[in-house]
């Protein structure tokens, strides 16, 4: 694989810079699910609805979740399947057992 260009490198780097705190990136796995409103993305994190907003309005401007008005209310999922494979990829590998990827490296 090639080294993508260096305005490709700041978009992954800005990418990883926002998932770097706990509450967005809790937001933004609310949001693999499927469509969900604010009110209950705020339920599931633990968050303040001010806060979760917060985190959706960037979370948005850097293209990671989309919103789709419904009446009064907004409802927000990720903006795209790489998005939604590269957290559940990241998941995956945090929940790996860590003692067998020991095991590997001796």
């Amino acid at each position: 694989m090639s080294l993508p260009e260096e305005n490709h490198v700041a978009v992954i780097a800005e990418t990883y810079r926002l998932l770097g705190d706990p509450t967005r990136l809790k937001v933004l796995l609310t949001c693999l699910e499927g469509p969900i409103a604010v009110g209950d993305i705020a339920r599931t994190t633990g968050a303040s609805q001010s806060l979760v907003s917060h985190h959706l309005r960037l979370l948005r401007a850097a293209r990671l979740v989309r919103g789709t008005r419904r009446n009064k209310q907004v409802f927000y999922e990720a903006a795209d399947d790489h998005i939604a494979r590269m957290l559940a990829d990241m998941v995956a590998h945090a929940m790996e057992d860590h003692d067998a990827a020991e095991d590997d490296d001796a």
